[in-house]
């Protein structure tokens, strides 16, 4: 097993991602660029944060933008340095949960970089803690 804080999965190409179970409620393909590469890179503390939050929540966790290429980052108007080209973020939402009080649960299993944003909540395991609002 991989170390916390290094890339667990780096995979180019449909590989049947959809079967690949990463977690008891995550598969591999949930965080595959959304360019349409089927390129995904995912940390492994990002697994265990949003398998932690799913598990307090107890309901399911849309992933709306994991990893992201380069290219991709720079065509939605991603930062330069964005987590998400690491495969350290997730942009998530949850059914009958606000984004502030989705962000409040992030903070309490760990996450450390935080957005908040009307429709989605940015979460990352960037190595310092990082608040703000979109």
């Amino acid at each position: 097993m991989l170390r916390r804080s290094k890339i667990k999965y780096l995979v180019k190409g449909d590989v049947c991602m959809n079967k690949i179970k990463i977690s008891k409620n995550f598969s591999l393909h949930e965080f595959e660029c959304k360019d349409g590469s089927h390129l995904v890179k995912v940390d492994e503390e990002l697994i265990d944060k949003l398998q932690q939050l799913r598990d307090l929540i107890g309901k399911p966790i849309p992933i709306h933008s994991g990893y992201r290429t380069p290219e991709y980052n720079k065509k939605v108007g991603g930062a330069t340095k964005s987590q998400h080209l690491l495969g350290k973020a997730a942009d998530i939402s949850v059914n009958g949960i606000s984004s502030e009080k989705l962000a409040e649960l992030a903070e309490k299993v760990g996450f450390n970089g935080i957005g908040i944003y009307k429709t989605f909540v940015h979460c990352d395991v960037r190595g310092y803690k990082a608040h703000w609002r979109g």
